[in-house]
């Protein structure tokens, strides 16, 4: 019997502890349960719960703006963020409604509507697209899967959204007082506009046409066309934008009328105190706008420059005798006047205003190459950087020697003007001072206009002044000039051009505070072609007519 009690205790005790054990152990599991056990990742595609409130969470923060948390429901929060951004800021669009479809797997389809907005333009975008939700790694989390095509099925790697203007804002025109100029009443303002439109429309207040496209990153230009189907959507341009202008309603109407009596005749009006241009017409409407951007040689109205610099430099004077014979020769070239005439025992005064070349080939020796170019900068301000308002062209005085410089101290060589370089040359000869011509007020566009770098000199700008009134008075612009009295001033030119019958007839005059030149190109003598055109108008201006 003592053997059986041994036995059993020993057995009691190994209950016990067994007991002991497996409380230990149960500790020991609830133990590792409350502070050791993480849930193991997820693996396995994701269920379509977790499918479907991963999309749900994505559209939602993308719809609510909220783009940081809606590239947290990505594996590449990243490249996701960026692109989400990129869909606002880089394609001006604002994610309006995302309704998911029936999910398909991991793969949801899902309605966007979008509202496109750039600088007043507004247009509606529409279209379908998915995403796939897959297991992140390591954490096994359900989250969108990036790619571009989430935001739209056309988006693909190394492609962007870009907006892209179509063309320049529409402009309409109107005149100084505000009157609206219709090319159709006035269709020599039609290159006018269409060069403002390119210049001055964003100052106008005009909304160009726009395109949202998909473009490679590494385009830089945004003139590149896309390919076809690169173009998510397009607007038309808006309204035009209204731009005042310097130009005179009244004076313009009288320039149209007169260069539609002529062919290939061009003009421009402007006011020598201020350089604010009045009208600018040419008889081609559809043609190239010679008026302000003609690269002509001026023939004789060059004389103005010349003569300024000779009368600076005490190479001439008035009232002075100058040599006018009937033919002059220069660097190996001989030069001619008009039918050969010359001037006997003649002055300056009777050389300038009989246009006599030989006066100013006869000083040509006495110049240096560079003189007639700078005085043309310096003082007149051609060539230099005008901003007018729309495209122009500010002249050309290049730098000669030899027979080449003699023939760009007449207006022919490698000179280059046009009928509103002329104007503003004229202009400077009455004021002695250059005011750089504008058809838009700088204020408009805080546009800086060019200046020349000094004054005609005191004592040379009042004989020049005198030379050109005795020209338009008693002169080889006074048969053109008749009728217009007071305070006038005029120069006549022809510009050979090889070639052509008839030279190119250039005419530039004020009468008062208002200067016209015009080029009629193969029009003959410019007192006898242009120099009509320019007297009709300044008589139009007199009378308000």
């Amino acid at each position: 019997m003592g053997g059986k009690r041994r036995d059993t205790g020993r057995r009691r005790t190994l209950v016990i502890a067994g007991a002991a054990s497996l409380g230990l152990a149960g500790a020991g599991i609830g133990l590792w349960t409350a502070f050791g056990s993480e849930e193991q990742p997820r693996t396995g595609p994701p269920s379509a719960s977790e499918v479907r409130s991963t999309a749900d969470a994505f559209l939602a923060a993308w719809s609510d703006g909220d783009l940081a948390a809606a590239a947290e429901q990505t594996d590449d929060a990243t490249a996701a963020d960026a692109a989400l951004r990129a869909f606002t800021e880089r394609g001006r669009l604002a994610a309006r409604d995302l309704r998911a479809g029936a999910p398909v797997g991991a793969r949801v389809p899902y309605a966007v509507k979008a509202e496109f907005g750039y600088e007043g333009a507004r247009a509606a975008l529409t279209y379908d697209t998915a995403l796939t939700v897959v297991r992140r790694a390591g954490d096994g989390r359900a989250v969108v899967h990036w790619d571009p095509r989430v935001l739209h099925p056309r988006l693909d790697k190394g492609e962007r959204l870009a907006v892209r203007e179509t063309g320049n804002a529409p402009v309409s025109a109107e005149a100084r007082d505000g009157q609206v100029l219709d090319v159709r009443e006035f269709p020599s303002l039609g290159p006018v506009v269409e060069g403002l439109r390119r210049t001055s429309a964003k100052a106008a207040g005009g909304r160009p046409g726009v395109q949202l496209r998909i473009e490679p990153t590494a385009v830089t230009s945004t003139d590149a066309a896309p390919p076809g189907d690169a173009v998510l959507l397009s607007v038309a341009a808006g309204a035009p934008g209204r731009l005042r202008t310097t130009l005179d309603a009244g004076v313009q109407k009288a320039a149209e009328r007169e260069v539609a009596l002529r062919a290939d005749a061009s003009i421009v009006v402007m006011k020598p105190s201020s350089g604010e241009i009045l009208a600018v017409a040419n008889s081609r409407a559809g043609g190239p706008n010679t008026a302000l951007e003609g690269r002509l040689a001026p023939g004789s109205t060059m004389k103005m420059v010349t003569a300024s610099l000779l009368l600076e430099k005490r190479l001439a004077a008035s009232d002075k005798s100058h040599p006018c014979p009937k033919t002059a020769s220069y660097g190996g070239w001989q030069f001619h006047n008009v039918d050969d005439f010359d001037i006997a025992g003649g002055t300056f005064r009777s050389s300038f205003a009989a246009s006599c070349n030989t006066a100013f080939i006869s000083q040509a020796a006495k110049i240096a190459d560079a003189d007639l170019s700078r005085q043309a900068r310096d003082v007149f301000g051609i060539g230099t950087p005008w901003t007018v308002g729309l495209p122009a062209f500010s002249g050309s005085v290049p730098v000669e020697h030899a027979a080449s410089k003699a023939a760009a101290m007449i207006g022919q060589g490698q000179v280059r003007m046009n009928p509103l370089t002329m104007a503003s040359v004229i202009s400077t000869a009455r004021t002695g001072r250059f005011a750089q011509p504008h058809l838009i007020a700088p204020a408009v566009d805080r546009r800086t206009l060019a200046t020349a770098r000094r004054p005609l000199d005191a004592a040379a700008h009042e004989q020049l002044k005198d030379l050109l009134h005795t020209t338009a008075t008693s002169g080889s612009a006074s048969g053109a000039m008749r009728g217009l009295t007071g305070d006038v001033g005029a120069k006549t030119g022809s510009a050979e051009v090889i070639g052509q019958e008839k030279p190119n007839g250039w005419f530039a005059a004020w009468h008062g505070d208002v200067a016209a030149a015009a080029v009629m190109q193969r029009g003959g003598r410019g007192g006898e072609s242009a120099g009509p055109l320019v007297a009709a108008v300044l008589k139009a201006v007199d009378t308000g007519r």
